[in-house]
């Protein structure tokens, strides 16, 4: 069994000046809290702090499998209020978990773009560009979740001052075009090329038979940034394949109710309960399987790292492939038989039958076939 590596303390003091970080004194000074936690229950009932120099209150969820690579915060903004404008040299995706308002992006040349959203939008800031949000309703706050990459850059440069005060316009970014926000993409095999999507809990999904249970998937590049993410969903008493990546993917529930299995090798797995707002880090290289045990699709959105898709020659994420082939997703013939009783017994109590017959015989045909 995989052990916690936990230390004596001798050891542990000789390494913890190195533990504390530029980011994480960035953090502090700003007031707010790091829930260094791989699962956060609802993402909108987590408490928040204020948060003075924004203008709203906040939270950073900010695990140790993520925190030199990237980072999650939950932000509010007061009914009727805005949040101060800011401008920072590291990418942020955003997903609106309640509440409608408005966004204004502009540049130091005097382009600006204002974008209205409701729940379930998905945007992300460009980089550098100055953006200010602003809540549409007068009687109820709204709140977002964001992830960024603000650790890796200001670890590297340890100036906030620099990091959000840097005059300068990544004209291939953003140069202030009109549609900038419009509802356009194009699609490029599973990626998205967009830089809004008004509603992700409802965006048609291309089949993705590879992570098995015939699951939908689609893939985003956002404001043309180095940061990525996708929406995953899966039908009606079905789960997704096991499988394992690099650290500060984000996983979000947008809708359906179920459960995750995390796990690192040759430990046992670790069960997180899951409904929309939840969300679920998995830390470096663990396995994890989501399991949707509702009456409804289960869908998904993870915010991640480019770093967290380990790949092969052909550029294919090794989650994605069999680990029978060196890849780092386990067959459904290879799991453990715990995996499946554990499964039928949480649908049972929904009065729900597994469908995953048509899954698993799919895999002995492809099995048989070689």
């Amino acid at each position: 069994m995989i052990k916690d590596a936990v230390v004596s303390p001798e050891l542990a003091s000789k390494f913890a000046a190195e533990k504390d970080t530029p980011y994480q004194r960035w953090v502090h000074g700003e007031g707010l809290d790091i829930i260094g936690a791989h699962y956060v229950p609802n993402l909108r009932t987590v408490e928040l702090k204020l948060w003075g120099r924004r203008g709203g209150a906040g939270v950073f969820i900010n695990h140790e499998a993520s925190r030199t690579s990237n980072d999650c915060y939950v932000c509010e903004i007061p009914p009727g209020g805005k949040l101060a404008p800011q401008r920072q040299l590291y990418e942020e995706m955003v997903l609106v978990l309640d509440g409608r308002g408005s966004t204004a992006v502009w540049n130091d040349a005097g382009a600006r773009v204002t974008f209205e959203w409701k729940a379930g939008a998905l945007f992300a800031i460009p980089l550098n560009a100055w953006h200010q949000h602003f809540n549409g309703a007068g009687r109820a706050p709204a709140r977002y979740v964001a992830v960024t990459n603000a650790p890796s850059v200001i670890n590297l440069y340890e100036e906030p001052e620099f990091v959000f005060n840097t005059r300068h316009d990544f004209k291939s970014r953003f140069s202030g075009e009109p549609d900038y926000f419009a509802a356009k993409s194009e699609q490029k095999g599973l990626r998205l090329e967009t830089n809004f999507v008004a509603d992700a809990v409802n965006l048609p999904l291309i089949s993705a038979r590879e992570r098995g249970a015939g699951g939908g998937h689609i893939r985003f590049n956002m404001a043309k940034g180095s940061m990525n993410s996708h929406i995953s969903q899966f039908p009606v008493g079905t789960y997704k394949k096991a499988h394992a990546h690099g650290p500060g993917a984000h996983v979000i529930i947008l809708n359906g109710e179920g459960y995750t299995l995390m796990w690192p090798e040759g430990d046992e797995p670790r069960r997180y309960e899951w409904q929309v707002g939840s969300m679920i880090v998995p830390p470096n290289m663990w396995f994890h399987q989501h399991f949707n045990t509702g009456t409804t699709p289960a869908r998904y959105l993870a915010f991640k790292h480019e770093g967290v898709a380990i790949r092969n020659a052909q550029g294919v994420p090794k989650a994605w492939i069999s680990r029978r082939l060196g890849g780092d997703q386990i067959d459904y013939v290879d799991e453990k038989p715990a995996i499946r009783r554990l499964f039928a017994d949480a649908l049972g109590k929904h009065g729900l039958t597994s469908r995953m017959e048509k899954a698993y015989e799919a895999e002995r045909a492809e099995e048989m076939a070689k």
